[in-house]
């Protein structure tokens, strides 16, 4: 059977029966964790076997939001603190050619650690570019308020990604960096010239367009569609593709934040209709996964070949000298408090 165009989430440390029986039957295309799910290296690696064997897929990818500061759910003391994003375009202001390098090297002791317990795509770089007076929910995350910043360290980001055998995800086309409200809860609007959003918000998409996945913003952009976020909207999914060029794999946002009204089902018919290529629901909760699996079909056409290029995109890790890099992560941790 055809992976369905759907990344689920689970409750647990483990899977349960139910969420077993649910995902052989449905084979989603991937399982996302979140920290509810990550207790010790053993453990995610017995749970990403059991989802694995699951669905009959050796490869099947594993997603998670390890970024370093706020998001990070591997989380000591199995597994090491990063600085937030921000650090980095701090330094950089100073010191460009060794942002990069650090960039390139913290970047890669992240993909160690989520690869050494089979997790295969992390939900990193954010390029949103943040503004004043924004909501907190990018706040640090960000490299930068400068989209040239962003740009360039997102990019030294997606190539250490790749460098070490695990998919980036850019995140949030076309940019939450200018949202004044958290998505998980409330619909942000902003209303932004189209000019001013191409000038500044777009440029790091751009920049990095062949990047393998990307997930969008459940925010709206009244200068591109009054009345649906990005994540719904065709008007802006066109532009996406369009004007900014990305042909990669496209996935959701969760689809169980709070930016989104409506039922499960009538979300996920809306932002496939869009142009999304795979749907996002990340809370774990049986009766919305049931809900959703009913409504997204299984892979085909381009998004099954988008799907399929960001997978072949999957290598064996180059040299990395980890024992330099940790001493690097402990120097920019004790330097940037």
């Amino acid at each position: 059977m055809s992976e369905r165009a759907l990344i689920v989430g689970c409750e647990g440390l483990s899977l349960t029966a139910a969420e077993i029986g649910l995902f052989e039957e449905v084979n989603p295309w991937g399982l996302i964790l979140f920290a509810r799910n990550c207790g010790t290296p053993d453990q995610i690696r017995a749970l990403v076997s059991q989802f694995r064997t699951a669905i009959g897929r050796d490869s099947a990818p594993v997603l998670v939001d390890q970024e370093g500061g706020r998001v990070q759910r591997l989380k000591p003391p199995h597994w090491r603190q990063y600085p937030p994003a921000r650090v980095l375009g701090d330094l950089f202001q100073s010191d460009r050619s060794e942002a990069m390098r650090l960039t390139y090297v913290l970047t890669r002791l992240i993909a160690r650690d989520v690869k050494e317990v089979g997790i295969t795509v992390d939900c990193l770089p954010v390029l949103d570019v943040q503004q004043p007076g924004a909501h907190d929910v990018i706040g640090d995350r960000a490299y930068g308020r400068e989209p040239e910043v962003v740009a360039v360290l997102g990019g030294v980001a997606t190539g250490a990604m790749l460098d070490s055998g695990v998919l980036p995800v850019v995140k949030h086309v076309p940019g939450h960096g200018r949202a004044q409200a958290d998505s998980h809860k409330d619909l942000p609007i902003v209303e932004t010239s189209a000019q001013e959003l191409r000038a500044c918000d777009f440029v790091p998409f751009a920049a990095l367009n062949t990047a393998p996945l990307a997930m969008t913003a459940h925010v709206v952009y009244s200068a591109l569609d009054k009345e649906q976020p990005a994540t719904l909207s065709k008007p802006v999914i066109d532009l996406i593709r369009g004007e900014i060029g990305y042909d990669g794999a496209l996935m959701t946002d969760d689809l169980s934040m709070g930016a989104l009204t409506g039922s499960l089902a009538a979300r996920a018919e809306a932002a496939l209709e869009a142009g999304c290529d795979l749907i996002l629901h990340c809370n774990g909760d049986m009766s919305e996964m049931m809900e959703i699996a009913e409504s997204v079909p299984v892979l085909t056409g381009d998004a099954l070949r988008r799907c399929e290029a960001a997978l072949a995109r999957l290598g064996p890790p180059k040299e990395f000298d980890v024992e330099e890099a940790l001493g690097d992560l402990d120097r920019v941790l004790v330097e940037s408090v």
